[in-house]
């Protein structure tokens, strides 16, 4: 148990507050007596503002609810629907024409276009993995996936043959991307014969091969013929390293299971570790102990001999807890618990403070900003919070206004109905905008979910609020000069094995305008890189019609029949409850937020937060609707769980969720079902950290 301290009348876990004050405030030359009666009073400030922007985002669904259920039966009318919405305030005034005044917005951002990954912060390998893929081996990227379309390296080491396909088509990209006034890429002999159709994408010599550049990306092209694979290239070509991730979002909301002071520490130190930029992490990895660092930069030397250094690092956001959970971390003087977005934002960016006052020994942001993502927003009044929360933190910490920018996350209904007012509301330090389907998605069930059953959740990819939903971030996005300022995105891919499957699809995010698209892992944002050289983004959003009209996007994705046979309504049902007990069970049982998932077909998929709240709502729609029974439901779960307890077997760590019915994980599961018509929007969070906590205390 932690020792909980005083401070300015907030009881606080005391390691905590040791980290904070000799971490952070000392080194940046804080006082800090003063920073904690400016924190105490900021708190007693925003919570109870925090509360009440809450509280009407329960008494909106009311309405809402209420609204459906007098209806019960009756064909909908979405003029009808539409002029309600607007009545009860859902819907509000779009503002007049403006454009965002953002400033200071570094170029990874703002005129970079380029693959982003997010990472969970309280792994600081993965962090470490993330913020180092700013540059990655394209020929690793290929010899190691099924992006090359080959047959598969033989075990044993080095595959010559594999190894020539992956050469061959590395040259196959050069050839695409920096044509040569003369044959071939597969024609030279030695960095003298590259002589390129346009001068341009030449930059200069590194220090062991070429720098090119194309639409903003920077592609090394390494000569070094005492390596296996150079010595076996006529060129001597060992490898092509490409400029991959240009952002990482280091997340402390989705991808984590962080439930009280024990977790925060560990993710702010991880924070503060990055940022400073000593952060490290030894592992074991065949039989030998490696340690993992930051990268330094890449330095070369240009045509006229001038001395250039290029990021070795992907520049770092982070992502903040959205407004509804709360951590015994913190407590008010009532006794009650921190908002843990307020918290959030107090620590992260007087940690990134550290940076911006040049205390960190690589630096994060060239252009001295601190870089936050604020999931979870419902509209433009919680928008507005947020721009008056940060405010007040810059002041707090003596930071310069609008220092502290923001990344809004288009994944609630009531902020993309309203998207144009959310962008207002923060017009002068927003710098993201993305899409997320499946919280979208999850909240999209929930605010409808008395309005009847919901069509199978794979029909939901074609169905038209998402299609407007994704077409309507971009455009609105684009109205409001987004362009060239900051980045729209688009979300993940979730098969990290299935590489080839990516390249076919994912360059789709680019034709629809996105300048940045989140990736699973390093050696997919190094694939993904090869988009962004294809395609030139801000020359395709110069090109975009304007966003699709509000009634696409208010249309409810009701099933037109559910006579479903019973074979159908038991795939669902199995496919939810296998993707929602896989998740759960290492996030109850393990403390893993976020992690690759065997679906119910045994493929590995990214899972985190996002995907368990559009199963367990799915589900619970479902239920409320008598579209299938209670029985039903825990007869799949009863059976799901034994095939997870089969996909897991040979983790040690793992308990079985089978025989341990009455155990937190197989509880916390149950919940999420039964009691899912009643959580606030649908989350997840408020039943996975009581369950969690439970875990946790043996």
């Amino acid at each position: 148990m932690a020792q909980m301290i005083t401070r300015a009348g907030l009881t606080v876990d005391g390691r905590l507050a040791d980290f904070l004050e000799r971490e952070v405030l000392k080194p940046l030359g804080r006082d800090p007596e003063a920073f904690w009666q400016g924190f105490a009073k900021l708190l007693a400030d925003f919570a109870p503002r925090n509360a009440a922007l809450l509280e009407k985002r329960e008494e909106l669904q009311s309405a809402i609810d209420a609204w459906h259920e007098e209806r019960r039966g009756q064909p909908h009318d979405q003029a009808e629907y539409r002029a309600f919405l607007e009545e009860i305030g859902y819907l509000v005034l779009e503002p007049g024409e403006f454009t965002i005044g953002t400033q200071n917005v570094d170029p990874e951002i703002a005129t970079m276009a380029g693959p982003q990954l997010v990472v969970p912060i309280l792994n600081a390998r993965f962090l470490l993995n993330a913020a180092n893929a700013r540059w990655g081996s394209l020929y690793d990227a290929f010899y190691g996936t099924d992006a090359l379309d080959a047959p598969p390296a033989r075990p044993g080491g080095y595959d010559e043959e594999r190894g020539a396909a992956v050469i061959a088509r590395g040259r196959e990209f050069l050839d695409a991307t920096f044509a040569l006034k003369e044959g071939s890429w597969s024609d030279i002999t030695g960095p003298d014969d590259i002589a390129l159709v346009d001068e341009t994408h030449y930059v200069g010599r590194s220090e062991k091969g070429r720098m090119f550049v194309n639409n903003g990306l920077h592609v090394e092209v390494v000569f070094d013929s005492t390596t296996q694979v150079g010595k076996s290239d006529k060129a001597g070509i060992s490898d092509i390293v490409i400029e991959s991730a240009l952002t990482t979002i280091a997340d402390c909301e989705d991808s984590v299971a962080a439930v009280d002071g024990e977790d925060k520490l560990l993710a702010y130190s991880n924070w503060l570790g990055v940022i400073r930029g000593d952060l490290e992490e030894s592992f074991d990895k065949g039989g030998k102990t490696l340690t993992r660092r930051l990268a330094g930069d890449k330095s070369y030397t240009a045509p006229d001999g001038s001395e250039h250094s290029l990021p070795g690092r992907s520049l770092l956001f982070v992502r903040n807890v959205g407004h509804l959970m709360t951590n015994p971390a913190i407590r008010l003087p009532d006794g009650s618990e921190i908002p843990e977005g307020l918290m959030d934002a107090v620590f992260t960016s007087a940690i990134s403070t550290l940076d911006v006052e040049g205390h960190a020994e690589y630096g994060n942001s060239r252009a001295r900003s601190i870089y936050i993502v604020k999931p979870k927003m419902h509209g433009p009044e919680e928008c507005a919070f947020t721009n008056d929360l940060f405010d007040r933190v810059e002041d707090l910490i003596g930071l310069p206004r609008h220092t502290i920018k923001v990344g809004v996350m288009d994944e609630e209904r009531r902020t993309s109905a309203n998207l144009s007012a959310c962008i207002h509301a923060v017009k002068d330090r927003i710098v993201f905008i993305n899409t997320g389907f499946l919280d979208r998605t999850g909240d999209e069930i929930h605010t409808s979910m008395r309005a009847g059953p919901m069509m199978r959740k794979g029909a939901m990819k074609g169905s038209a609020w998402l299609r407007a939903y994704e077409a309507r971030n971009v455009a609105i996005g684009l109205k409001h000069g987004l362009s060239g300022k900051a980045q729209i995105g688009k979300g993940m891919w979730a098969a990290p094995d299935r590489m080839a499957a990516m390249m076919e699809e994912k360059i789709g995010h680019l034709r629809a305008g996105a300048n940045t698209a989140w990736v699973p892992s390093p050696t997919a944002a190094t694939l993904h890189a090869l988009h962004y050289h294809r395609e030139n983004v801000f020359e395709i959003q110069a090109t975009l019609p304007e966003a699709p009209g509000l009634d696409a996007l208010l249309t409810i994705p009701l099933a037109e029949n559910t006579n479903w046979p019973e074979d159908e309504l038991r795939e669902e049902l199995d496919n939810n409850c296998q993707g929602l007990l896989g998740y759960v069970v290492r996030w109850i049982d393990q403390g893993v937020g976020c992690s690759k998932v065997p679906d119910i077909d045994d493929v590995g998929l990214m899972e985190d937060r996002a995907t368990l709240r559009i199963s367990s709502q799915h589900i619970a729609n479902w239920l409320h609707h008598g579209v299938v029974s209670e029985d039903q439901v825990m007869d799949s779960l009863r059976r799901m769980a034994a095939k997870v307890d089969g996909q897991n077997a040979n983790d040690p760590l793992y308990r079985p969720l089978i025989g341990n019915e009455d155990g937190p994980a197989f509880s916390a599961a149950r919940d999420l079902i039964f009691k899912g018509v009643e959580q606030p929007s649908g989350y997840t969070e408020p039943l996975l950290h009581q369950w969690r906590q439970v875990a946790k205390a043996g």
